[in-house]
């Protein structure tokens, strides 16, 4: 399966009504605390109602081992939410995932539908993610939520009132921002603009997404890193301090984010072998002007410059980056004919 050309690895979150087969589908990227309180919170407020048993397995994002007797708990975190929606636990043995078959056999069931629709549709390819998931939704609306209708209608008398209101999906951190530009958000790194340097800002780390805001004001959104000590770092956020202090670009600790297509690693290449030790600095200016004039206008210069073969540094680039100078009209107003108004004026008067 593709989105947009590229491989779209990821996870269903699944919640099935054991009477009905009602069935809530949410696409997740992990199984995380995030995600789980995500996708249930949105099962139940798309139910209309609350059941008043949550069958699950004992996955780490809900329950923590206990060193003293080796059985498994669950977080304060989790117990929080169900004790806010009035649900009690209940979790299978571990290592015995037949004692939750409902939701287990539903989930086979699911995948092996949503194959035979990909078949029927003939290709697996979806222009974005919103495609992707109307298409899962609309499988679980005809082969899954349809034929449940009628017991569904039964099973909803058994349901308590939803609460007021939901609770955040999203967990909270308060980071510094580094001198580096960077901030450290559960074991992974996130660059944010440089303006933020020193000041500590808020981190919400929803299922998709990690939202930097400072002075209650939203200045970055950007995808969730996964895997623990990954990082992101967009060169924008960074170039101002390197192009003051060249000589870190060379020990730059995520020197290779620093170039944002093929075309920037062989413009660097080809300033290492025409301008030596200035090279460096050459390259940050380059990388500089992308970040303030557009780099889709800076990648078009430097491949025609490196195809052509011709010596450049950032002064050249920036020369034929730099936008034509608009001429700006001449306007002649004429004086205005008062014999006219004074014309109008005694026309009125007779």
């Amino acid at each position: 399966m593709t989105v947009a050309g590229d491989p779209f690895p990821h996870l269903l979150f699944e919640f099935v009504l054991s009477y009905s087969h009602w069935t809530w589908v949410m696409i997740a990227f992990g199984e995380t605390f995030e995600a789980l309180v995500a996708g249930v919170q949105g099962a139940l407020w798309a139910l209309g109602g609350v059941p008043s048993v949550l069958r699950s397995d004992n996955l780490s994002a809900a329950t923590h081992e206990l060193k003293t007797s080796g059985g498994r708990a669950l977080t304060p975190r989790f117990r929080a939410v169900l004790e806010h929606y009035g649900i009690r636990s209940s979790r299978i043995t571990p290592g015995r995932a037949h004692e939750n078959g409902v939701a287990e056999q539903a989930h086979r069931r699911l995948k092996a539908l949503l194959a035979q629709a990909l078949l029927v549709r003939g290709h697996a390819a979806f222009a974005d993610v919103a495609a992707y998931d109307a298409f899962v939704q609309e499988v679980v609306a005809y082969w899954r939520n349809r034929p449940a209708a009628t017991r569904l209608a039964e099973e909803r008398t058994t349901f308590a009132a939803l609460p007021s209101a939901a609770i955040p999906s999203y967990t909270t951190y308060y980071p510094v921002v580094r001198r580096w530009s960077t901030i450290r958000v559960a074991h992974r790194t996130y660059s944010v603009p440089a303006q933020l340097m020193g000041h500590t800002v808020e981190a919400r780390v929803h299922p998709n997404v990690v939202e930097v805001r400072y002075r209650d004001e939203v200045v970055q959104t950007m995808p969730r890193l996964r895997k623990e000590d990954e990082h992101r770092i967009d060169y924008r956020h960074v170039i101002g301090w390197l192009v003051r202090k060249p000589g870190a670009f060379a020990r730059y600790r995520y020197r290779e984010d620093l170039y944002p297509s093929v075309t920037f690693r062989r413009a660097y290449d080809a300033l290492t072998r025409t301008h030596g030790e200035r090279a460096d600095l050459e390259y940050l200016r380059v990388l500089q002007l992308a970040a303030t004039a557009g780099e889709m206008r800076v990648t078009a210069v430097l491949a025609t410059m490196l195809d052509a073969g011709v010596v450049f540094e950032a002064r050249t680039v920036q020369a034929e980056v730099a936008p034509p100078v608009l001429a700006v009209p001449i306007v002649h107003i004429p004086a205005p004919d008062l014999t006219v108004y004074d014309a109008l004026r005694g026309g009125a008067a007779a």
